[in-house]
């Protein structure tokens, strides 16, 4: 009974001072939030809670903030997530339904999560490894010049322009694009590498299939997209003002540097649907008054990428959860689907 009263006192502590952003005291939790004790038994438990390390007292005579300890806590002890509203609902079916190709899914995701979260959003694009080849299509721009086109399971698309260096007709063609789907068509990027490397070496082939080979093989070995990521929410770090020096002012310089910001985002994975770091549980010191909230996406049981937000350690921890839980499904869905 005193371990979920105290577990209240501590609840309420975190939400207040998300809200606020003033140190919390034991007579402004007893009018707020009706614990149904007395504000001596109140601090009594906010003493058990400073003794814990859960809470501390940034000033002598200031109430108590949370630790990264306390909101940890708070974290783990979540009995539920903040359900989404019906506007944030309609706002990520209007932002994400009128995507066009993955390029875009990405930056309006980007876009939603700063605006649900009011953090810094960032989205990794699929990695490449990953992903399977869902279709070669070959199209004819000339007789000797071929439009190719890579459809991953992903929803990336490659398209290269192959000059042929020779005219190839339309049942030539049609045998030219059976062969490499055949090899390729849902097999993993290494996999489908090794059957179209096979291909043009079993016997002789005509310099048309030599060529278009060639340039599948190097627009599925281009990874540059596997650090690729996008940003968005900046300016969203301006309402931290108080604690600039230690929070933002370190955030805002890792924005700069993408292989920090995958490694904030590095341990969702897909054994845990969310995965929030709070503080110094995170792999930079100089970060480590900020907290990460992310997930993986991806069509079906499949992870592909990471998406996530990162802010302050005094964020809405059950509103952030939710949004880049409900962006991170959306997002799959549309790869699914796509």
């Amino acid at each position: 009974m005193q371990e979920e009263r105290r577990l209240a006192v501590l609840r309420a502590i975190v939400e207040d001072y998300v809200t606020t952003e003033e140190p919390v005291g034991s007579k402004a939790l007893v009018e707020r939030h009706g614990l149904g004790v007395s504000p001596a038994t109140v601090r009594n438990d906010m003493a058990a809670l400073e003794d814990e390390g859960y809470i501390t007292q940034p000033h002598t005579s200031a109430g108590r903030v949370p630790t990264d300890k306390g909101y940890r806590l708070f974290v783990d002890r979540l009995t539920t997530v903040k359900p989404m509203s019906t506007a944030e609902k309609r706002a990520i079916t209007t932002i994400l339904d009128g995507a066009v190709d993955l390029d875009d899914v990405v930056q309006r995701s980007v876009r939603l999560l700063s605006q649900l979260t009011r953090q810094v959003a960032i989205v990794q694009y699929p990695t490449l490894s990953r992903s399977t080849v869902r279709h070669v299509e070959l199209v004819a721009l000339a007789p000797n010049r071929l439009l190719l086109v890579l459809i991953l399971s992903t929803g990336r698309v490659e398209q290269r322009v192959v000059e042929l260096g020779m005219d190839l007709d339309d049942e030539a063609l049609s045998d030219l694009r059976s062969a490499v789907n055949r090899a390729a068509t849902g097999q993993l990027i290494a996999e489908a590498v090794a059957a179209l490397a096979e291909l043009v070496a079993d016997g002789p082939v005509s310099s048309a299939t030599q060529v278009v080979v060639e340039t599948l093989l190097e627009a599925m070995s281009d990874h540059r997209s596997d650090e690729r990521i996008a940003v968005g929410g900046a300016a969203n770090l301006a309402r931290y003002g108080d604690s600039f020096d230690s929070a933002v002012r370190p955030l805002l310089e890792a924005l700069e540097e993408h292989v920090v910001l995958l490694k904030l985002l590095g341990e969702a994975s897909t054994g845990e649907p969310i995965t929030v770091r709070i503080g110094h549980e995170g792999p930079y010191q100089q970060l480590a008054s900020t907290s990460v909230v992310a997930a993986c996406y991806g069509p079906g049981e499949e992870a592909f990428a990471r998406l996530g937000i990162v802010g302050p350690t005094r964020m809405d921890y059950p509103g952030s959860i939710a949004a880049v839980r409900a962006v991170a499904r959306y997002v799959s869905r549309i790869l699914d689907e796509a």
